[in-house]
Order: C-alpha cells, then sequence, then structure tokens
C-alpha cells in the first residue's frame, strides 16, 4: 500500500469508497456499461457477503457506502467486482475499452454515525444532477435513490438504514 493511505478495518464501519475510471474517462458512459456494473456488484455483494448500504455510478466514477465483507476485505471485494466489470466490459461487442479500465487506488472513508451515513448518501444520490445529467435522482436509475423513495423501480436492492 502506497505510503500516507490507511485503510481502517475490522470497527465494522460502514464504507464509503469512490474509485475512478482510468484517467477519468467515461468508460461507464452507456447505460449498457452502467447496467453491467450493477449487475456485476449484485453478484460480488452476494459472494462476498456484504451489506450495500447506497450506490450511484457515474459515466467516470463510482461511489458505494457498504459494509464490510463476510469474505475479505472491502479492498479484496472492490478488487474482484472491478477486475469482473472491467473483463465483462472489455469483451462486449462494439466495444472500444482500454486495457487499464480503472484507477489502482480508491477512496474510502469510514462512516462512524448515523448523521455522516445520510450525508454520504445525499450526497452520491445528487451526484448525477450536480453534474446535470439528470434533473432529479429520480431520473438517475444507476443509483440506490429509487430505493430510499420507495417508487419500486430499482436495478439493485439495498440493505436501507
Amino acid at each position: 500500500m502506497p505510503d500516507g493511505l490507511k485503510r481502517y478495518y475490522g470497527k465494522q464501519d460502514l464504507h464509503f469508497v469512490t474509485f475512478s475510471c482510468y484517467g477519468r474517462l467515461p468508460l461507464l458512459g452507456t447505460p449498457s456499461a452502467r447496467d453491467v456494473f450493477v449487475q456485476e456488484l449484485g453478484r460480488i455483494r452476494a459472494k462476498h457477503g456484504f451489506r450495500l448500504i447506497g450506490y450511484v455510478v457515474m459515466p467516470e466514477h463510482v461511489h458505494l457506502l457498504l459494509s464490510e465483507p463476510e469474505l475479505g476485505t472491502p479492498s479484496t471485494a472492490l478488487q474482484v467486482l472491478k477486475q469482473r466489470v472491467s473483463r465483462k466490459l472489455r469483451g462486449a461487442e462494439d466495444a472500444e475499452v482500454p486495457r487499464q479500465f480503472w484507477q489502482r487506488r480508491f477512496y474510502d472513508f469510514n462512516v462512524y454515525s448515523l448523521g455522516k451515513l445520510r450525508e454520504k448518501l445525499n450526497y452520491m444520490h445528487a451526484n448525477p444532477v450536480i453534474r446535470r445529467l439528470v434533473e432529479h435522482p429520480r431520473d438517475w436509475p444507476w443509483s440506490s435513490w429509487s430505493n430510499y423513495a420507495h417508487n419500486g423501480e430499482r436495478l439493485l436492492a439495498v440493505d436501507t438504514m
């Protein structure tokens, strides 16, 4: 691990993680690419046994709010997720996906209070609006907003708090 980067695992905190596509390229810029990411997130979640509290998939980065997995650490679960997504998208027809799909590192913030949990969920769900991709979070299906709004339109169920 690079100097100065510390991960705090084993405290049973939730983790707000952010990771980006290589060079901040919009490699998740199509609905089908974002759909692949969400599908793989569901599979890796089931395999590693972590609770998924929230997510948003943007064209060039992802935010997740998750628990520590039963199998491995958040780092190992994210490594598997990133590998699976990049392999699937590189294998897709008409895909012009670079060899290096993801930035190597990811940002990890331990969520230690209900206030921080709400702050991170609000931040995630507002991201597509702030970026002017949509006018309202309900219009961006690649997030957990609908799980909390209870409108029933969900690509992936989350473990609401």
